[in-house]
């Protein structure tokens, strides 16, 4: 349809809507991360500069685009309040764009216009890196090659696809060299597109601290927070507790984050059983901490310093605002600060002054128990008999959260559950503490990545026992045992469940591996994978383990005897195939070279058929010859210049007159 439209429209506009086009696969992305209103003043610029096209009206003059360009800047200053950094420079350069499509008076400027477009493409990278980005950008740059083309000739115009065919040519030749520089060439640290101020940006993720609300709101997310894979077999779904922060401190409303008051203290960590090995993949979330297993065994190497805190929480040295690949080995069976006595005890029995009444006595209650393992139980038992529901939308809660939760609604989400847990067991005695992280994870069977959402955030206590340590308990479990048996995608009702859960449950479509759906989404994560791995975390350590594999393959004297003999082949195979490419009409004229070489006319290397032909005939030749000559040429210079292959009788005539000027 739109090479039907552009033979009905005259060459300019032609070109023009070709250019304009180029300028919206350019600009469409940005209108996902700037304000409305820069959106629509493009949209609405570059409506103007279509409807000029079409009925061929003047360019609006100088001294309105002026006002509206001095306006849309101080639009820029007063949404942002700076005409400096990324966000600000790129709304104004958008703007640019779209203002100067309205202001091409010259052929200079429809190449500002693209220029500006190739820079912009660039830009769209800081705010999406996806496949689907990638692609869109390529078919925009084969546009704008297009476009710049279509300025180039001043003839007859290739059809538009001939020229996006060759627009798409130009950037094939390129791209052996762009992957080439890529893949070899040393870089810096850090993120393919990005800029300092980057890490700055809010983040979806987990917190430092912990009140009825927070995970329950990640919950909704299908964001990814890290990619695992094991290097032997995956533990069960139920043993996926990826530890994050500790939570010691309670308010009475909002756990915080538990930091050693006594420097010197050493956590006293056994561990022993079958080490899992495996290797995470953790998305950037802006802050130091990083996951692994309950309970790690290592600190990873990674160039910024990871530690191992008291709690057993891995750090790493600065805010995580890119992607990170660590190991690490993990125990399942282990004990922490076993013993007889608990270091700084009485912090982790702390609870708040007049708050929960009712939670504290029934916590008084429980030390009629001897047994603190016993006191335990009962409360997992109380959860798992006394009519508790595991919902993602429970009642709001007053400032006795831990009553109201206990005896009021029996409605909520895991940080609920840990919440009042932990506060009951420090009224009867037993030091407790909260622990966020995630649980469970969902296996790829395409690429055997275990992927881990933001939608699996989930909160547990921990409760020390003399002679045992410190000891999981996740009374969620109690409440909803296939929340950590099967994943919470299908313990929610429909209604609460995440994004892509709830679209197959809306469509009445399986979303597991089995079913057509499932296999798909799959082999797209697995697709989105390859990419952040090999494309967006191509790092130094990458570049280099792929240097060492090629100097390897190649080291060895066969392999390099089967690349020459390639080489070779592809060289001959390219000969050959330009020979048969080869015009026949210019094999005459060099046939035509090589016999008037003979007699001293062989043409100059500056000199083009015209200008061989008024030379020739100003030579003392047979007039008859001449003629043939003059008139060989002039076929010559007839055909190279129209845009039509040679027939049959050209050659016929052509071969003739060379056979008689001889």
């Amino acid at each position: 349809m739109m090479a039907r439209l552009a033979l009905q429209l005259s060459r300019d506009k032609a070109d023009t809507l070709l250019l304009l086009a180029a300028t919206l696969l350019v600009l469409g992305p940005h209108a996902a991360h700037l304000p409305p209103w820069v959106s629509l003043v493009c949209a609405a610029t570059l409506a103007w500069r279509g409807l000029i096209t079409f009925r061929g009206i003047r360019m609006p003059p100088t001294w309105l685009l002026l006002p509206l360009a001095f306006a849309a800047m101080a639009g820029i200053f007063m949404t942002y309040k700076t005409l400096l950094g990324r966000e600000a420079g790129v709304a104004m350069a958008v703007l640019l764009v779209a203002f100067k499509m309205l202001e091409m008076h010259a052929r200079r400027d429809l190449f500002v216009v693209i220029f500006l477009c190739f820079f912009l493409l660039l830009t769209n990278f800081f705010y999406s890196q996806s496949i689907a980005m990638g692609v869109m950008m390529v078919l925009a740059i084969i546009a704008l090659l297009s476009a710049q083309l279509t300025f180039q000739y001043s003839g007859v115009v290739p059809p538009l696809g001939r020229r996006l065919l060759l627009g798409a040519k130009i950037l094939g030749f390129a791209a052996p060299l762009a992957l080439a520089l890529f893949f070899l060439f040393p870089r810096l640290q850090g993120p393919l597109w990005g800029m300092p101020g980057d890490a700055t940006g809010a983040r979806t993720g987990l917190s430092d601290s912990m009140s009825p609300g927070n995970i329950s709101n990640l919950a909704q997310s299908d964001e990814i927070a890290f990619r695992v894979r094991f290097k032997a077999r995956a533990p069960a779904q139920s043993g996926l507790y990826w530890r994050a922060v500790v939570l010691g401190d309670f308010d009475g409303r909002n756990w915080t984050h538990a930091r050693r008051r006594h420097r010197g203290e050493s956590t006293q960590l056994s561990l022993s059983g079958t080490p899992v090995d495996y290797q995470v993949t953790l998305e950037p979330h802006g802050r130091t901490w990083l996951f692994a297993l309950d309970m790690p065994g290592s600190v990873p190497v990674l160039p910024e310093q990871a530690a191992l805190t008291p709690n057993v929480e891995l750090r790493a040295g600065v805010p995580i605002d890119k992607r990170l690949r660590y190991d690490v080995t993990s125990y399942p069976t282990y004990q922490l600060d076993a013993g007889v006595d608990l270091p700084e005890a009485e912090r982790y029995l702390a609870l708040p002054r007049g708050f929960n009444p009712l939670a504290m006595q029934a916590g008084l209650n429980l030390q009629r128990e001897p047994d603190p393992a016993r006191r335990v139980e009962q409360v997992l038992r109380e959860f798992r008999d006394g009519g508790y529901v595991y919902t993602l939308q429970p009642p709001k809660l007053g400032p006795n959260s831990v009553d109201d939760f206990l005896y009021s609604s029996k409605a909520g989400f895991c940080e609920h559950y840990a919440s009042a847990f932990v506060f009951l067991m420090r009224a009867a005695d037993v030091p407790a503490r909260v622990v966020t992280g995630y649980q469970g994870g969902e296996r790829n069977p395409v690429d055997g990545f275990t992927v881990v959402r933001q939608s699996d955030a989930h909160a547990w206590a921990e409760v020390w026992i003399r002679n045992s340590g410190w000891v999981r308990v996740d009374p969620t479990a109690a409440v909803a045992p296939g929340r950590v048996e099967r994943g919470m995608a299908r313990t929610l009702a429909p209604s609460e469940q995440s994004g892509i859960a709830r679209l197959g449950s809306l469509i009445n479509l399986q979303l597991d591996g089995d079913s057509l759906i499932g296999r798909l989404r799959y082999q797209i994560s697995a697709m989105n994978n390859g990419w952040n791995q090999w494309v967006l975390n191509y790092d130094p350590e990458r570049r280099q383990g792929l240097l060492d594999t090629l100097l390897a393959a190649l080291g060895n004297w066969r392999n390099l005897a089967a690349l020459a003999a390639i080489a070779a082949l592809l060289v001959v195979a390219r000969k050959l195939h330009v020979r048969r490419q080869a015009d026949p009409v210019d094999a005459l004229y060099s046939a035509l070279n090589v016999q008037l070489g003979r007699i001293g006319l062989a043409r100059a290397p500056h000199e083009g058929p015209n200008a061989w032909a008024q030379r020739l005939a100003e030579t003392p030749l047979a007039p008859d010859r001449k003629e043939r000559l003059l008139r060989f040429l002039a076929l010559y210079s007839a055909h190279k210049y129209a845009d039509r292959a040679p027939d049959a009788a050209l050659l016929t005539t052509m071969k003739r007159l060379l056979g008689t000027s001889r």
